[in-house]
């Protein structure tokens, strides 16, 4: 016990957490000189309060404002000085591209895909070789790592190369369809590899392309060889589409391990009778802009990742409506592509990041729109009666789900239900996979041709 008056401190240095007990009108000299002499310090550390105000060394703590245990913090390093007087001033750092050059990306991903499928359908062969030229030329510099928008150029270099590659190996059979999109996916994988090893910055998005892309090609190219249907190769994508939903958010929270705080090592500020510790290993903090690094590559990978799903998962579900012909199969292929479009609906539900949102959204709206233009009938009059009871049919969902929406649908009863009726929604997705494909009908049509 010291005497009435003492003034109790918690010294935070170099070598970890001291606890001082010291006479009133001890000034900051005297508390740094007696933290160096208990610590080992070979130098006089400089004092500074909890909230990084400089103590005085002739001042008192009391002056300092120090109450009876606050922390104070001991550390040896000096500030860094300012600009000595008559130097130049460092050249400004260029802020980094905005909103707007993103939305410059997506026009270009766009122009690329309107110019493959043009080309592709053009009857003059000149007009298909300078388009192909034109894009692969555009793809070479967007991987050429030079200028301030370098990176948003690599993102869209592999639509450049995926679109040449469109334009080259296009067959309109239906049976050749799968490995024309494999072939192009694996187009712009290798496109987005090459601008990855070039740079460094912004390569989620790169590596979105790089997984799409491969997966794509491995799944066509393994329904090829082993001879199955194109309905097959369609239907398994979209498969791995709905589930790669549930997977992403997994993927993209990966926090390094010097950033997970060690919550037995919080209680530094409290005053206590601990000892003085006898290591000299320091306790990590992770800074805000360490943490604002993990949060802006998260928002990247998810990102990308919803618009790669959406747009694999609507191409797979027209083109699953469109090879499905047979009578069970188009059941199986039905119940599929509405299934699917459910599950990445509500999917959409566990994403905090708004373009994933709307990414998963949309290509939920999207299997549900190819599936309607697949069931509506063909004549005039009984395809606008249908469409408008579809119509009045999800007006009145709307409106449910509005009011669900206005008495708490983030709830946690509805969040039970959400789930419940997303993980159904996969479910059905991938039992469906076996009538889509014709695997039912196959063994139906087997066990009927064997006499009992």
């Amino acid at each position: 016990m010291g005497p009435a008056g003492s003034l109790p401190v918690s010294v935070h240095g170099p070598v970890g957490v001291l606890d001082l007990l010291v006479p009133p009108g001890t000034t900051g000299a005297d508390l740094a000189g007696e933290y160096a002499a208990r610590a080992g310090l070979p130098s006089i550390p400089l004092i500074y309060t909890r909230v990084g105000e400089p103590v005085s060394p002739d001042a008192s703590l009391a002056s300092a404002g120090v109450d009876a245990g606050d922390l104070v913090i001991a550390t040896t390093s000096v500030p860094r000085p300012g600009t000595p007087a008559g130097e130049p001033d460092a050249p400004p750092t260029p802020s980094p591209p905005g909103p707007a050059a993103v939305l410059w990306c997506a026009v270009a991903v766009a122009a690329a895909a309107l110019a493959g499928w043009s080309a592709a359908h053009a009857d003059s062969g000149l007009t298909r070789a300078a388009t192909v030229g034109v894009l692969l030329f555009a793809a070479l510099l967007g991987v050429v790592p030079l200028g301030r928008y370098a990176a948003h150029r690599a993102q869209a270099a592999p639509a450049f190369a995926a679109a040449a590659a469109f334009i080259v190996v296009w067959d309109p059979d239906p049976a050749r369809l799968p490995m024309v999109a494999g072939l192009t996916g694996l187009a712009g994988a290798v496109a987005a590899a090459i601008a990855r090893a070039a740079g460094e910055e912004l390569d989620e998005g790169l590596r979105t392309w790089i997984v799409a892309g491969s997966m794509v090609f491995v799944t066509t190219g393994a329904a090829a060889l082993l001879g199955l249907g194109p309905s097959v190769a369609w239907s398994v994508l979209l498969v791995v589409g709905v589930l790669a939903s549930r997977l992403v958010p997994g993927l993209a929270v990966d926090v390094p391990d010097q950033l997970l705080v060690d919550l037995e090592r919080l209680a530094v500020t409290a005053w206590s009778a601990r000892d003085l510790p006898r290591g000299r290993r320091r306790r990590a903090v992770a800074s805000r802009q360490a943490v604002d690094v993990v949060v802006a590559r998260g928002a990247r990978i998810v990102t990308a990742a919803g618009v790669a799903i959406a747009v694999v998962a609507v191409v797979s579900a027209q083109m699953l409506l469109a090879t499905a012909t047979a009578d069970l199969d188009q059941i199986g292929a039905r119940c599929q592509v509405l299934a699917a479009g459910a599950a990445l609906l509500l999917a959409g539900r566990s994403y905090r990041h708004a373009g994933a949102r709307v990414a998963l959204r949309s290509a939920g709206l999207g299997c549900w729109v190819v599936l309607a233009v697949a069931v509506l009938p063909e004549s005039a009059p009984e395809r606008t009666a249908t469409l408008a009871g579809v119509a009045i049919g999800l007006a009145s969902l709307l409106v449910v789900v509005a009011v669900a929406a206005g008495r708490g649908w983030r709830s946690a009863w509805w969040a039970r239900r959400a789930e419940v009726a997303e993980a159904l929604g996969a479910a059905v997705t991938v039992a469906a996979l076996f009538v889509a494909t014709g695997f039912c009908r196959t063994v139906w049509e087997l066990t009927s041709n064997v006499g009992f």
